[in-house]
């Protein structure tokens, strides 16, 4: 009895975290990406969240796409730091880093940009893309050298077999991962661009936060 009662309290833990997941739909021009944001970022999860219910994420731009890189939403590095410039007086208003081993920079996930600040603090409101490349083993050998970490074998799979960009580990927040639509997200990372890196033609996003009920009924 008493293992079978472990057993059902495990369960009710396991189904009680994965009710905790969040789910947001990035609708954009090209089409529909269901993201899952962390739950172990809950200051960045919550920050987009709020951002989405701020209206922040209505009818924003892809400003920045970098092929095999990243795709970049949200308001970029300088009219943020202009604006900043222009109040001296008043503190940056900055996301503290949620860094993790485990939440790294597989083609798919979500992270939060920011600029060169010795905190590695995020913008409130410029989220991008992963892209990037598959990689090799020389490539990952070369990243745990400099960085001085070591990647798990599934990570280095990932790495290798679906690409990224583990340059950015360990600076750079990463707070969720698409779970449907990345073809959507290949097909924007693809697009023509000026030499700002700024779309030909605008790529829009409505962002949305999902129930449960509606995210679960997107994944089947």
């Amino acid at each position: 009895m008493k293992f079978s009662g472990l057993i059902t309290s495990l369960l009710l833990l396991t189904t009680a975290a994965s009710a905790q997941s969040t789910f947001i739909s990035l609708e954009t021009s090209k089409g529909d990406i269901l993201v899952k944001l962390y739950d172990k970022t809950p200051l960045h999860r919550d920050n987009m969240v709020s951002g989405i219910r701020k209206g922040w994420w209505k009818s924003a731009l892809f400003n920045r796409v970098i092929k095999d890189f990243v795709s970049q939403a949200g308001e970029l590095d300088d009219p943020i730091l202009e604006r900043e410039k222009q109040h001296p007086d008043q503190k940056p208003e900055r996301l503290k880093s949620e860094l993790f081993p485990e939440l790294y920079h597989f083609k798919g996930a979500l992270g939060a940009g920011r600029d060169d600040n010795a905190q590695k603090a995020s913008f409130l409101n410029q989220i991008y893309l992963v892209t990037g490349k598959k990689q090799t083993d020389i490539q990952l050998d070369e990243i745990e050298s400099k960085k001085g970490f070591k990647y798990t074998p599934e990570q280095r799979e990932t790495y290798k077999s679906k690409g990224g960009i583990p340059r950015l580990d360990g600076d750079y927040t990463i707070f969720g991962e698409i779970v449907k639509g990345m073809e959507v997200a290949d097909e924007i990372n693809q697009v023509k661009t000026d030499k700002h890196d700024l779309p030909e033609v605008p790529v829009v996003i409505n962002a949305r936060v999902l129930t449960a009920k509606a995210a679960a009924k997107l994944l089947n």
